[in-house]
């Protein structure tokens, strides 16, 4: 490492040029060295913030002695100036296209195989010809110049003889060295491919959407978009990647004598050379790295459309010669097309397992990606409106493997002048689940509708019920997956409420059905024996299940939103799942740690009909929680007329202006009457803002209603209650690891018991983090934050305490 003295080289007086020169060098040499190990051989070797803290000394070096920066240098990736235009460049050696073999069999190798034995006039008995094969990349042909080892040139394919000078943008792709290694070359020029790898393209395109611009259609367009960007400092932003497979014009190198030698050279000076590549021997090589490209083409993290066979030897390339600007010697061999056109017959909506509609294109039948489809999914809402696909439209339909096909893009200039309109979800369905009726919602700044009738809804219900058994829920233990699937698919069960009328006989039943439909025939049924073991417990745990803490009872239901947490808020501060079932949104917005859009969820689930018809399905097969209660004495200071006219979410009626009103003697049953709202003493926007806002139909009632439920909770109140807490309230606890003895459902009872909270995650707020073995990054958090963290046993001394 190079002494410290240099670290600002702006003001600090020693070095003189001569060692800033040295500094320089050495700076550039390491940079490179590591940009070689993180972009091309995928082995970092410094975390990026000492990376950073190199480049940044780079930088400012060369601000302050610009004398020392070179072609070379790693600033040089940031992007310069934006350009008026491309210069033209003309290419030494011409970069010409190769022949295309689109029988998508094997036949197309040995076709390749036969034709080049028959151009070198090899007979059957001769030995087998050695190929070069490697992948046939999706992007853009680009040719790289290096003059003495130095980057100085890039240029696009243009039309083959004359390209595009984008040197500066292909400057910003990191896995291009700016500098070869151990090449002293007059001139090197690289020739390969620019690509996009399909993760960084997605998360480029999320980017976009948050950012609410137009999306990529994918990611060799991206790609070429990117390297033809006339602002460099925009094609920095891009995640582009570049693979080597080829030389343009050389001079003062000595060119090994076969094609993948010199890929191996490539790969030794620093350039990114694709790794699955070969050298094989005859059609039968051809064939079998031909089909195992295909078997692993959807698990490469990059787009193919095919892979190039290429005589090894330069001599027979030499010998081979060209045919119409094409390479005898060389051929890519396409596989079946991922990507075709089809018209979209209409529109469907789907329903997914957690209540999600899912727009799915019906389309006219098309051969794509070796199966015939059908349906091609549109993803939500916003994805159909951004690529405006309309019933009648031509589209592209991509297929890659097992992934679910979709639409790419619309083909605009084929769209019918009788297309149907842009697609709404909502007026599509009417505001109802196809599968079940109820309503359906998206909720602001979600890309997705869904279904709210999750306790009924037939495509929802496997989930349903799942996570109504789940251990920290109901606990229904021996409840799982393949039982659920047999009790829905077979008829046994429609909604939760049917678990509850299970019987062994029906148990029994299912089993015997289920393994007749699979071609199984247990051991025990072999032997004339039926086992009822699993069924006699299987009733046991769902009888047990029949009176939980209210609080689990909530999170069983699957309320969006809701987790332990909030169902026990529900629980300890209503006190009933009858106060909670007819609970209004205001209401649920003034309980602690319930923001709005929880509140909203809650309310919603409640809200509808289906929903409720299932829980008192629930309650008329004789569950019924156990620990239910008197509202929490502390819910009188939650009621008061100022806290749940803020919770009405009136536009600019502020916390503020809400206690100026309830000082004026304001309720939330006076607020209903419009007349005597227009008399209180507030500035006249706000009073109009009231008045709009009460001119919505339903609002009013909605206020009364929530007038009314006020009234009962507080009734329902001990007289002159007192508020005893805790003395660990107002304490946040977050537990991690595996604690000596208690369990963490046993700390954290013990904790809320103590009016303490436990918090599943770890902030600033966080009062204590409780660490057990093996605890991970939630105490490395607490260290980073400088949260006090304690044992059990120092969770003991805290809980003793009074």
């Amino acid at each position: 490492m190079q002494p410290d003295l240099f670290s600002n080289p702006a003001t600090a007086p020693g070095p003189d040029l001569a060692q800033w020169q040295e500094r320089a060098a050495w700076l550039k040499a390491e940079l490179n060295r590591h940009n070689l190990a993180y972009y091309v051989l995928d082995t970092p070797t410094i975390p990026d913030a000492e990376y950073d803290k190199l480049f940044r000394e780079l930088v400012e070096l060369e601000e302050a002695h610009p004398e020392l920066a070179s072609p070379d240098s790693p600033t040089k990736r940031v992007g310069g100036k934006p350009l008026p235009q491309f210069e033209p460049v003309r290419h030494a050696v011409p970069m010409l296209s190769i022949r295309t073999e689109t029988d998508t069999t094997e036949a197309g190798a040995t076709a390749f195989d036969a034709r080049v034995r028959r151009e070198l006039g090899l007979g059957a008995d001769e030995a087998p010809l050695e190929y070069a094969v490697e992948l046939k990349f999706d992007g853009l042909a680009l040719n790289i110049r290096y003059e003495n080892g130095v980057l100085v040139q890039a240029a696009t394919r243009g039309d083959g003889a004359t390209g595009e000078d984008v040197t500066q943008n292909i400057r910003t792709i990191r896995q291009i060295p700016l500098r070869l290694e151990r090449c002293n070359a007059a001139v090197l020029e690289v020739r390969g491919e620019v690509y996009m790898r399909r993760d960084a393209f997605e998360r480029m395109n999320e980017r976009q959407r948050e950012k609410g611009e137009k999306t990529f259609v994918n990611p060799r367009n991206a790609a070429a978009g990117a390297v033809r960007q006339l602002d460099p400092a925009i094609a920095a932003q891009r995640p582009l990647s570049f693979f080597a497979y080829g030389l343009g014009d050389v001079q003062g190198w000595d060119i090994p004598e076969t094609h993948g030698a010199t890929l191996d050279s490539l790969a030794r000076m620093g350039l990114p050379v694709n790794g699955e590549r070969r050298v094989v021997s005859g059609a039968s090589g051809l064939a079998g790295f031909y089909e195992h490209v295909a078997s692993i083409r959807d698990a490469l993290p990059f787009d193919i459309d095919g892979v190039v066979y290429k005589v090894n030897s330069y001599t027979l390339q030499r010998r081979l010669g060209f045919v119409s600007r094409e390479p005898r010697w060389a051929v890519a061999h396409k596989y079946p097309a991922q990507e075709q056109m089809t018209v979209v017959r209409d529109i469907d909506v789907q329903v997914g397992r957690t209540g999600k509609l899912t727009p799915v294109a019906k389309l006219e039948p098309v051969f794509v990606g070796g199966v015939t489809v059908t349906n091609a999914t549109l993803h939500n809402e916003d994805e159909t409106r951004r690529k405006d696909v309309r019933v009648g439209d031509t589209v592209i339909v991509r297929r890659a493997g097992d992934v679910i096909p979709e639409v790419v893009s619309v083909v605009l200039e084929r769209r019918p002048a009788d297309a149907g309109q842009p697609f709404d979800m909502f007026q599509r369905l009417d505001g109802k689940c196809p599968v079940c009726g109820s309503h359906i919602d998206r909720e602001e700044g979600e890309a997705d509708w869904r279904c709210t009738g999750g306790l009924v809804c037939a495509a929802q219900r496997k989930q349903a019920i799942a996570h109504f058994a789940g251990r920290r829920m109901m606990d229904i233990e021996g409840l799982g997956d393949r039982y659920i699937e047999n009790l829905v698919d077979l008829g046994y069960v429609h909604s939760i409420a049917d678990l509850y009328r299970l019987t062994l006989d029906d148990l029994l039943e299912m089993k015997r059905r289920a393994d007749e439909r699979d071609g199984i025939n247990p051991e025990t049924v072999q032997k004339g024996k039926i086992a009822t073991k699993w069924a006699e417990n299987l009733i046991s745990a769902i009888e047990a299940s029949k009176n939980p803490p209210l609080e689990r009872l909530l999170f069983a239901l699957g309320i969006r939103h809701v987790g332990e947490t909030t169902a026990k808020t529900l629980a300890d501060w209503l006190g009933t799942l009858a106060n909670i079932r007819q609970a209004p949104v205001a209401l649920l917005r003034v309980l602690p740690d319930i923001g709005d859009t929880v509140a909203e969820s809650i309310a919603e689930f409640f809200t509808e009909e289906r929903n409720q018809q299932a829980i008192d399905k629930l309650l008329s097969a004789k569950l019924a929680p156990r620990d239910e209660h008197a509202p929490n004495p502390k819910l009188r200071d939650k009621l008061t007329p100022a806290e749940l006219l803020a919770a009405l979410r009136i536009p600019k009626f502020t916390e503020t202006r809400c206690r100026q009103a309830a000082e004026q003697g304001v309720t939330i049953a006076t607020l209903a009457d419009a007349a005597a709202s227009d008399q209180v003493d507030l500035p006249k926007n706000i009073k109009e803002s009231i008045a709009a806002w009460l001119a919505v139909g339903e609002h009013a009632s909605q206020l009364l209603a929530l007038d009314a439920v006020c009234r009962t909770l507080l009734e329902q109140l001990p007289a002159g209650a007192a508020v005893t807490e805790g003395h660990l309230a107002g304490k946040t606890f977050v537990l991690t690891g595996t604690l000596p003895v208690l369990k963490r459902d046993e700390a954290q009872a013990m904790i809320e018991a103590a009016g303490g909270k436990v918090s599943g995650s770890v902030s600033k707020k966080t009062s204590y983090v409780v660490a057990g073995e093996e605890a991970g990054s939630k105490l490395a958090k607490a260290q980073e934050l400088g949260v006090p963290v304690i044992d059990e046993v120092g969770l003991r001394k805290l809980l003793d305490e009074k």
